[in-house]
């Protein structure tokens, strides 16, 4: 079948496909045309057949050209007509008949803009149509642009709004969804990769690349599918056509290493080069773009456009094969989509790589959200399994607290009762110190006055009724309330009053209503209580006073206590004796300052109580 069959078969095909989207019997495809033809200077003569495919026809080199199409009516129409375009350019101007109708970019240079990749109407005014007319289409058509000239599509207004609106909800709609989809399918797959955890240990990143893999491979499709709607790009078209090839080989490369991770190869001895590989056919594919664009190699891109075509083929077989024999939840729709993406790429391929086909659509465009379908898949089954483990989890995790409450209040209950019986001994230990210490060393003097018979009995007596008292304070010292410092007073008045009163000692109270301290615990007052009562006991045993005053004042936060008596007193100067050391000793302890001062007929002892 030679090429000029080839067109016509295609020419009847397309004008049977316009028919079944709207277009009516008024409707005319215009497929013949007068072209003059400008490459490297050289214009030639000739008729060509439409659609007419420029990089097909002029590999690597950019020109001009000027078509002439006729059409005939058989009357001036009275209705709005139109011309529609499948695509046209890259730059292009449209006349009928001698009279411009619209330009778009400059034939005269090298345009970076692209006017070429929508469909295209341009509306024909009534008055300039008549029986026998002529359409003027001029084009430029830079290196790699894919320029050209298509069948020509004229009609009312109506018939080929319908044409031009079917196919620009094909071509330019369904990939602004495309675009869409592929940026928050890339972007939700690298927010995953970026913020995933070990669960384990937690606050430790543990990315799974299979979700890194996925998210380029959609983000380098958004840029592919965008950069073919983009007429006016944003960078120089030196960068700009080599970004969008590379676009399309990161593409095929990110997605087979994403089917190899979500296949579960990572671990396997060839999966680490398989991978460089890709990377390495990549860097080659941006090597080719650039030398394609730079020098106007155009085989080079097919080149490399075929090489990516012989990985993916046998990948995608041998992954299919993996799948039939070993079928899990991920890797079958996985399969699933590799095999409708190789099969619709290898058709694309095809078709705009070898054909003289013009200004049709890719497929792969359209398949490729089956990955993104896929990867959610993928997303929701492992959050499925995930969900599943944490709760798992959770119940081991509540189970195991449960058993660590019931020990720990085992030996709760354990440590309180071997706490209770420290304090009983703490407590009898207490006891017999302050008994050896106090009722002890009294009974002690007792027994040496008697055993040197110079002691008179009012002496040991005296001594006698110093034991008791401090025994029975030792055994109110138990009840006392923490920080209760008139409570202990009280006490030590109930005890020693009458002693005081059988020394013909006059005992004054002057004691006021005392805030609690709440720092004095009972150890404290314990130490507090001996303080006091070995003042008093001096008093008794050597002051020889006659008058006994216990003072007590509120000062701010803290207490003034003082014991004051008109007795022969002492050198407060002098070496401390033992009594007076036990009051130093035990108001360090407490930490309350001590002051002692005495001379004959008056004797104070301060403690202050902060």
């Amino acid at each position: 079948m030679t090429i000029r069959r080839v067109r016509v078969v295609a020419g009847l095909l397309l004008l049977w496909l316009g028919l079944a989207c709207g277009a009516g019997a008024a409707t005319l495809e215009l497929r013949e045309a007068n072209a003059s033809i400008t490459v490297n200077g050289v214009t030639t003569q000739e008729a060509v057949a439409l659609p007419y495919n420029w990089d097909r026809l002029h590999r690597g080199q950019p020109g001009t050209a000027t078509f002439d199409v006729a059409f005939a009516l058989a009357e001036r129409p009275s209705e709005p007509y139109e011309v529609y375009f499948l695509r046209l350019g890259n730059a292009y101007e449209v006349w009928l008949n001698g009279t411009m109708l619209e330009r778009n970019g400059n034939l005269q240079a090298f345009n970076s803009d692209d006017y070429g990749q929508v469909p295209r109407t341009v509306a024909l005014p009534p008055q300039l149509l008549k029986e026998d007319n002529l359409l003027h289409i001029r084009i430029r058509a830079d290196t790699g642009r894919r320029g050209g000239v298509p069948a020509v599509v004229v009609g009312p207004d109506h018939e080929v709004d319908a044409l031009y609106n079917a196919e620009y909800r094909w071509r330019v709609t369904g990939s602004e969804v495309v675009v869409i989809l592929s940026l928050l399918v890339g972007a939700m797959a690298l927010a995953l990769w970026l913020t995933q955890t070990d669960p384990t240990q937690p606050g430790r990143l543990r990315r799974d690349p299979l979700y890194l893999f996925a998210g380029l491979a959609e983000l380098s499709w958004a840029l592919r599918v965008g950069a073919v709607l983009i007429e006016q790009p944003p960078l120089p078209w030196s960068l700009w056509g080599p970004l969008s090839a590379v676009a399309l080989g990161g593409w095929v490369c990110f997605m087979m290493a994403f089917c190899c991770i979500a296949a579960g190869w990572a671990q396997h001895r060839w999966s680490p080069a398989f991978l460089r590989s890709l990377w390495g056919v990549l860097a080659a594919g941006g090597v080719a773009a650039f030398a394609t664009y730079a020098w106007h190699l155009p085989w080079l891109l097919t080149l490399w456009y075929g090489l990516l075509a012989a990985i993916a083929l046998p990948f995608g077989i041998f992954y299919c094969w993996a799948t039939v024999r070993h079928p899990t939840a991920m890797r079958v729709p996985v399969a699933l989509a590799l095999v409708l993406n190789v099969a619709i790429g290898l058709r694309d391929w095809v078709v705009f790589r070898f054909s003289d086909a013009f200004g049709g659509n890719t497929y792969t465009r359209y398949s490729s959200v089956v990955f993104g379908l896929t990867l959610g898949y993928i997303v929701l089954t492992r959050f499925r399994e995930v969900s599943g483990q944490a709760r798992d989890l959770l119940a081991n995790l509540a189970s195991r607290v449960a058993q660590k409450e019931l020990e720990l209040a085992q030996s709760y209950a354990q440590v309180e009762q071997l706490a209770r019986q420290q304090e009983r001994t703490t407590e009898r230990t207490r006891i017999l110190r302050d008994m050896h210490d106090g009722v002890g060393s009294h009974i002690s003097a007792a027994i040496r006055q008697l055993q040197s018979g110079k002691a008179s009995h009012d002496e040991v007596l005296l001594t006698l009724r110093d034991s008791l008292d401090q025994l029975k304070l030792s055994i109110d010292a138990m009840n006392l309330p923490p920080g209760d410092v008139t409570a202990l007073l009280a006490n030590l008045r109930y005890r020693l009053e009458p002693r005081f009163a059988a020394s013909d000692i006059e005992l004054q109270w002057d004691v006021e209503l005392l805030e609690p301290l709440a720092r004095l615990d009972a150890g404290a007052m314990r130490q507090l209580q001996f303080m006091v009562f070995e003042a008093l006991s001096n008093v008794l045993q050597h002051a020889h006073a006659s008058r006994l005053r216990i003072d007590a004042r509120q000062l701010g936060a803290g207490v003034q206590l003082r014991i004051i008596d008109n007795g022969r007193g002492f050198d407060a100067a002098a070496p401390l004796r033992k009594g007076l050391l036990s009051l130093h000793e035990r108001a360090a302890a407490i930490g309350a300052t001590l002051a002692l001062d005495s001379e004959p007929g008056h004797t104070v002892v301060e403690i202050r109580l902060a």
